[in-house]
């Protein structure tokens, strides 16, 4: 239904003009860039733009165009959506803002004309009052903030549904820098048409897309029976991650104003949240916090973590975090007390959390973990490993990374300055989430373990 705002073969950018500058530029200079298909500029005013031959209207297009991406003056834009349906093309991007965002009835009047339009003519559209898609696979790329104000991601496989455009070309900016790899992202503005509900089923049957993440301010009234619907059927087959702003009475004026969205009762969204199955990070730490761990991690069948520390301090920290998280901290059993005891110097603590000193090494922690993680009775297990010490050389990270082996959540704790940095970027480029809190982590193996019980892998 949705196929062709993400996979067109051939695009039009109504608007598109050589003005540094303006959107219509940007626009143009993303498709050139990253588009494999038939770009057409479309402005009554150019012949030609940025070396390609420019249309005065998509009707003078002698092809067929599978997507137009709009971005003119608002009044302009009804009368330009009725030449788009006039040449058949079927999926409309309108970035113009102007409409109902605006408050005012002149605004309104012109959004209910794009509504009766499109529909007349069978148009899907996406906004208006949008930055539109990011498509890192297929190089569809409407967000009109030039390469050096706004990095792109690499491709991975987290798809992202935003009602704010700022919030979305933030946080790719921001996972760019950190590296973090993006399936596609798309911000739907007003949503006369495409909304929560359309992004859902179609990221829900998307290959690419692991794990989707939703900032939501509001869903379009008589949606949300069916939105809950859909993201139950979606979280069965793969995680959702919610972040629902205008939480507070004063929150949902400020987001009415801001995308027209009716941003409603909070506790209200945060039980249809729970009844389908979604997990909702509360803050933007959580958000990504959140999505690496389901990303990356398998599915717990239990709540019991093991914990092994080279800082006692952290790791009774640590547990504290855990069991107010709810998670069940087992005493070291007999039999694996008394392994440990055979093969850790007598200074080592054997209980759990497991202490290794500080004068651990990388082959402690190796030895440790072939113990700990395939016995039955242990479903996690968290490493603390503060770089600091003399005996973490760097093979620490091939261990970790063999321990994956073991197919149960592994997850890792580092603190400190630019070497504690480097730690970590190297594990998680080797698929182990790290964070540098305890407390972080246990929200984060929380969300993990309530996600596996909706799916029914955990015992609740």
């Amino acid at each position: 239904m949705l196929e062709k705002f993400f996979n067109p073969r051939s695009v039009a950018i109504i608007g598109a003009t050589p003005k540094e500058g303006k959107v219509g530029k940007v626009l143009l200079e993303n498709f050139i860039k990253r588009f494999k298909g038939e770009v057409y500029p479309v402005n009554p005013n150019y012949t030609e733009v940025m070396g390609l031959k420019c249309y005065r209207s998509v009707k003078d297009i002698p092809g067929k165009v599978d997507l137009a991406v709009i971005a003119i003056p608002a009044p302009k834009v009804p009368e330009v959506l009725k030449e788009v349906g006039g040449k058949g093309i079927k999926a409309v991007i309108i970035i113009s803002g102007g409409f109902r965002e605006t408050g005012t009835e002149d605004g309104a009047k012109l959004e209910d004309e794009l509504v009766k339009i499109s529909r007349e003519h069978g148009i899907r559209v996406i906004g208006p009052n949008c930055i539109g898609i990011y498509d890192n696979w297929s190089g569809v790329d409407t967000f009109f903030l030039p390469d050096e104000k706004m990095k792109r991601p690499p491709r991975g496989y987290i798809g992202f549904i935003s009602q704010s455009g700022a919030f979305a070309s933030a946080l790719l900016d921001w996972m760019a820098h950190h590296g973090i790899g993006v399936a596609r992202a798309v911000n739907y503005g007003n949503k006369i048409d495409v909304d929560d509900v359309d992004l859902l089923e179609y990221f829900g049957e998307d290959d690419n897309t692991k794990i989707i993440f939703m900032y939501i301010e509001g869903l379009k009234p008589g949606r949300g029976r069916l939105f809950i619907e859909k993201a139950r059927e979606v979280a069965k087959k793969k995680p959702i991650v919610v972040y629902k702003a205008g939480k507070t009475p004063r929150g949902g004026l400020a987001a009415a104003s801001h995308t027209a969205a009716l941003a409603g009762d909070y506790q209200l969204y945060k039980a249809a949240i729970k009844q389908a199955g979604l997990i909702e990070a509360t803050s933007f730490d959580e958000i990504m916090d959140l999505s690496k761990v389901l990303l990356t991690q398998p599915l717990m069948r239990g709540n019991r973590v093991y914990v092994v520390t080279d800082a006692g301090g952290v790791g009774v920290m640590l547990t504290d975090a855990l069991a107010s998280e709810g998670f069940e901290i087992p005493r070291t059993p007999p039999d694996l007390r008394e392994e440990l005891r055979k093969m850790l110097p007598p200074h080592c603590i054997t209980e759990n959390p497991i202490d290794l000193t500080g004068d651990a090494d990388d082959e402690r922690y190796r030895d440790v973990l072939r113990k700990l993680l395939p016995r039955e009775d242990v479903d996690a297990v968290v490493v603390v490993a503060l770089p600091q010490i003399p005996g973490i050389r760097g093979s620490l990270i091939e261990y970790l990374v063999e321990a994956k082996n073991y197919g149960k959540p592994l997850l890792a704790v580092v603190i400190g300055g630019p070497e504690a940095e480097r730690f970590k970027n190297r594990l998680e480029d080797s698929g182990i989430p790290v964070f540098e809190s305890p407390e972080r982590t246990a929200r984060a193996l929380s969300a993990l373990y309530r996600y596996s019980v909706f799916r029914g892998v955990a015992r609740s």
